[in-house]
């Protein structure tokens, strides 16, 4: 009986569920004005602008945000694009969340890019990506 009351609080002690509602909310908040309301990013995100920004590109499947672990998404949002996660000086009109989101926003907004990841394709290699990327 203890032992079945002890995996019953163990069971409990894992990462917290993130609030998909709340990710939705935030990232309509900060994100959906350059990202899209559909993740569907900026048109021509793949070719630089005559300012050599980037324009954002979609959060969606057809875009590459699925191709960055998790760490680098937390990252890139937390900080902006700036070393590690770019070159000293990118161009980039992609802000630093820091002072606008708790940690625990923007895994809520992270969660809620992932949960339109859903081809089989895209979340094999995804899991390929992440699996090969523990090895480093």
């Amino acid at each position: 009986m203890k032992r079945l009351l002890l995996l019953a609080l163990l069971a409990g002690c894992g990462e917290p569920k993130l609030d998909l509602a709340e990710g939705k909310a935030l990232y309509d908040l900060h994100c959906a004005s350059c990202h899209g309301l559909k993740l569907e990013g900026q048109p021509n995100w793949q070719k630089r602008l005559a300012n050599r920004k980037m324009p954002a590109p979609p959060h969606d499947e057809t875009g590459h945000t699925w191709h960055h672990t998790d760490e680098v998404l937390f990252g890139i949002t937390k900080r902006g694009l700036v070393p590690p996660y770019a070159p000293p000086g990118y161009p980039s009109d992609m802000p630093a969340f820091a002072g606008a989101l708790s940690d625990d926003e923007i895994r809520a907004v992270l969660a809620y890019i992932k949960s339109h990841w859903k081809s089989p394709d895209v979340l094999a290699a995804r899991e390929q990506m992440l699996r090969n990327a523990r090895k480093q």
